[in-house]
Parts: C-alpha cells; sequence; structure tokens
C-alpha cells in the first residue's frame, strides 16, 4: 500500500475519534490544551494498538483463508465504511453530561472509536502492508485530528459531525473496493 492510501486509511479510521472529540469539546466547561493532548494521547494510543491486535489475529489465519483474504478485506472495509455512514444519517440523541477527562470514560471511548480499526487490522493480514507505518499513520492522524477536534467544539462542530462520519465511511468503502481491484486486475 503506498502512502497516500496508507494516509486516507488513517483518515477514514481517525474521523470517529475526531467526531467524539468535537463533541467532547462542546461538553468541556473549559478549553485547555493540556485536555486536548490527555484525549488526543487516549485516541491515538488506541487506534495504534487495536489494528496490530486485528493484523496478528489475522496473520494466524492468513494460511487457511489466502483463496477469499481479498474478499475478507474488502468485506470488512466495507461493512466498517456502511456502519459508519448508516450512522451518520441518524438523528444524534442527547448526550448525558459526563467528564470527558475521566480515565475510564477517556478508555471506554477510545475502545468504542477504535473498533473499526481492530477489524481493519484484521483485514491488514490479507493484503500486503507495512504494518508499522500504517499503525503508526493511523496514530499520528488519529491523535492530530482529535486534538484539533477537541479544540473545535463549539457550534461547527454539532454541523460537521454526522458529515465527518460519512465520510470516513465512504472512505473506507472505496479502500476496500481498491482492494478487491487490485487483486482481481
Amino acid at each position: 500500500m503506498n502512502l497516500v492510501v496508507t494516509l486516507l486509511l488513517a483518515l477514514g479510521l481517525a474521523l470517529d475519534a475526531f467526531a467524539v472529540s468535537v463533541s467532547s469539546g462542546l461538553s468541556a466547561t473549559r478549553i485547555r490544551t493540556s485536555d486536548a493532548f490527555r484525549v488526543a494521547a487516549f485516541f491515538g494510543a488506541f487506534q495504534s494498538v487495536m489494528p496490530v491486535i486485528g493484523w496478528a489475529t489475522g496473520s494466524t489465519l492468513e494460511h487457511a483463508l489466502s483463496d477469499v483474504d481479498h474478499w475478507i478485506a474488502f468485506i470488512l472495509l466495507s461493512a466498517i465504511g456502511i456502519h459508519m455512514i448508516y450512522e451518520s444519517a441518524k438523528p444524534e440523541r442527547k448526550q448525558r453530561n459526563f467528564d470527558i477527562l475521566r480515565w475510564r470514560v477517556l478508555v471506554i471511548l477510545s475502545v468504542a472509536t477504535s473498533v473499526d480499526a481492530l477489524i481493519a487490522g484484521f483485514s491488514f493480514a490479507f493484503i500486503e502492508i507495512d504494518i508499522m507505518q500504517t499503525v503508526i499513520a493511523i496514530g499520528l492522524v488519529t491523535f492530530l485530528l482529535s486534538f484539533a477536534g477537541y479544540h473545535i467544539g463549539g457550534g461547527l462542530g454539532r454541523f460537521f459531525r454526522n458529515r465527518v462520519r460519512f465520510l470516513g465511511g465512504v472512505i473506507l468503502i472505496a479502500i476496500g473496493v481498491k482492494t478487491l481491484l487490485d487483486h482481481m486486475f
């Protein structure tokens, strides 16, 4: 996978964390750089670790699934993308007031926003990929977007939240289709 595709993949996976960071910034009473750093560090770390876990799991099954690996990658990436697009169409529910900066809340949100990265990581075992370059890109892009997202907060964050999730879904589907086409042609 080339650098542009890797960065697009990282962007697609990071957009959920970005959307949560924006809404977390909205609920904060005061925006501080140290708080934005903490949120971004949690999201970036989880987005980096989860694909490695998925990749390791998929790698153990690679030989058994080598005849259908490109289909698995396509289906998993497309399913994540379709789910993100579906979620973007739902009306936003009223959010409970919670403290994003509590360790427990950050862990729960970090896991929730990185499940798609775990599944994508599983598909990485079936495509030619530099796993270290990919997880570093995913972690870095997630960190930067989450850091910026927390600061953005405000009224614009509410307007863009579902559009960002939609864009992330489209990017993941496009990468899944590219993976399938690369194998077929």
